[in-house]
């Protein structure tokens, strides 16, 4: 064989490489079959095979078609068949919640080998191309002037909340902003005392999106600034969020054990599932990062969950203070290291000292 390096031809067969088929084919010596390389079939000895240009070079040596991959065939292969079954039902169940399993069974084959080729052949898994889908379908009708909630039903979205999670990290902008064509985002914030110093809290006309404690006043707008650098800041002091202060404020001197204020907050799903469950522990209490990860059905996701803590940017809506180091260690903590053992201190009934309120963090 001229046209191709045997060590190329091998692994572009061990990896069942589609993209090589037509350029050669491969024989086996045991069974005096010829294939693709994208035959689904179980690999040979390396040993027992040849590679050929052709299906005619592997026919005059003596081998014969396989009738699983067809080589001769100018059409798609049997697998590329059910990969392309497999992404029309996925595109007629856009609205539906779909199983492997039950994608597997409309198609006729297996979840595990379904979900191997698939990803070989399209570069993504089922899901992830459902996913994408959808939002191709969200953004399709966003542009042609469909509102939000017409757009995320169109578009196979189950729920509006579904689509706001889903959507936020991959468009950039809340559906509504991105419809606007990323115009007249804002933020409105009020700075006002708390038990923790000067406390910031930012909204969006969708609810809190951020809650942030500093020394002083111009720290926390330059930080806000930092965090949102497109949007339009404002310093206000309106009604609703004068509430939503005062909920925060009496939260942290102990009048409201719970603290429940509508968020807008943008997130992959993964650091969304450890926020919620960040928020299910209970006042008082603490957990590892790896003991997060455990319930999440994640234990080797330790980093990644203490990643998700340090991208938290409304303190105490999601209590990110309750998670320590599996050594009982404070570690980081955005607003400091005080703060955090204050919080601590404050929800188990003890009596927060503030003397470190203005020196090292």
């Amino acid at each position: 064989m001229e046209t191709i390096d045997p060590t190329q031809a091998w692994n572009a067969v061990e990896a069942r490489d589609s993209r090589l088929d037509g350029r050669f084919v491969y024989a086996v010596s045991s069974t005096g079959i010829y294939c693709r390389p994208s035959c689904p079939s179980r690999r040979p000895r390396r040993q027992g095979v040849s590679f050929f240009s052709g299906p005619e070079d592997a026919e005059r040596a003596g081998y014969r078609a396989c009738r699983r991959c067809r080589p001769r065939a100018a059409g798609p292969t049997d697998p590329e068949r059910s990969v392309e079954r497999a992404r029309a039902w996925l595109e007629a169940h856009l609205d539906e919640p779909v199983t492997l399993a039950e994608l597997g069974e409309a198609v006729g084959l297996s979840p595990w080998y379904l979900q191997r080729t698939f990803k070989r052949l399209t570069g993504l898994t089922p899901k992830e191309y459902a996913s994408a889908r959808r939002l191709e379908r969200l953004k399709t009708h966003l542009k042609k002037g469909d509102d939000v909630t017409t757009a995320t039903y169109e578009a196979g979205y189950g729920s509006g909340s579904r689509v706001y999670e889903q959507s936020d990290a991959r468009l950039g902008m809340t559906p509504a902003t991105y419809r606007r064509g990323g115009k007249g985002a804002a933020i409105r914030y009020q700075i006002a005392d708390s038990p923790l110093g000067r406390m910031l809290v930012g909204a969006t006309d969708r609810g809190v999106c951020s809650v942030t404690f500093g020394a002083s006043d111009s720290e926390l707008e330059a930080g806000l600034r930092k965090e949102y650098p497109n949007a339009h800041l404002e310093r206000r002091d309106d009604q609703e969020l004068e509430d939503w202060t005062s909920a925060i404020v009496h939260h942290l001197d102990g009048h409201d054990p719970r603290l429940a204020l509508p968020l807008d907050v943008r997130a992959t799903a993964f650091q969304w599932r450890v926020w919620k469950a960040l928020q299910e522990i209970p006042r008082g209490e603490t957990r590892s990062y790896g003991e997060i990860a455990a319930s999440l059905g994640k234990p080797s996701a330790a980093r990644a969950v203490a990643r998700a803590c340090a991208s938290n940017r409304v303190a105490l809506a999601i209590p990110c203070h309750r998670v320590i180091r599996a050594d009982g260690s404070l570690c980081g903590y955005g607003g400091g290291r005080w703060r955090k053992q204050w919080l601590l201190d404050h929800e188990r009934g003890k009596s927060p000292l503030l003397s470190q309120k203005n020196g090292s963090t």
